[in-house]
């Protein structure tokens, strides 16, 4: 039980960070360029995102955490984490394309591979923990929001 709240301590703030450092591109536009766009009606405001987020970045630790205790010399659970570790990689690089390039057209491209690597990292969890691929189903839908908003804003502007 120690070492599986181990992991999932490391996971959640390794999660965590990822968030806080694709937050520097965010922020970097919010206010400016973001605020100038043309955006659709279902739009959230724009306090809604940090703490989505923030919750988004625990659920997908304490899967990875969950996922990684049962023992990383198990090819599924070396599987499961690569796919984990690919997608975070995804998560943060729109956040980059999106507000840190102000280009949406190359952000829905990379959100919509992102969403492909959150199914496959979902089908790779349920091998060994379907609690663990539960947690991530907020997420996948999260970002199947924001892919919409993210085409949206792209059409409209």
């Amino acid at each position: 039980m120690k070492k599986r709240l181990t992991y999932i301590v490391i996971s959640v703030v390794i999660c965590l960070l990822v968030g806080f450092l694709s937050g520097f591109a965010t922020q970097s536009s919010v206010d400016n360029w973001y605020a100038g766009l043309n955006k659709p009606a279902f739009n959230p405001p724009n306090w809604i995102f940090g703490p989505v987020w923030t919750m988004l970045y625990i659920l997908m630790g304490v899967a990875a955490g969950l996922v990684w205790s049962k023992g990383i010399h198990h090819i599924w659970v070396k599987t499961a984490l690569y796919h984990f570790s690919f997608q975070l990689i995804f998560n943060a690089l729109w956040s980059v394309v999106f507000f840190g390039f102000n280009k949406p057209f190359w952000a829905l491209l990379v959100i919509l591979i992102l969403l492909a690597l959150i199914l496959l990292n979902m089908k790779s969890f349920r091998v060994v923990s379907k609690t663990a691929a539960y947690l991530l189903v907020p997420y996948f839908l999260w970002v199947c929001f924001a892919t919409f908003l993210n085409y949206k804003i792209w059409e409209l502007n």
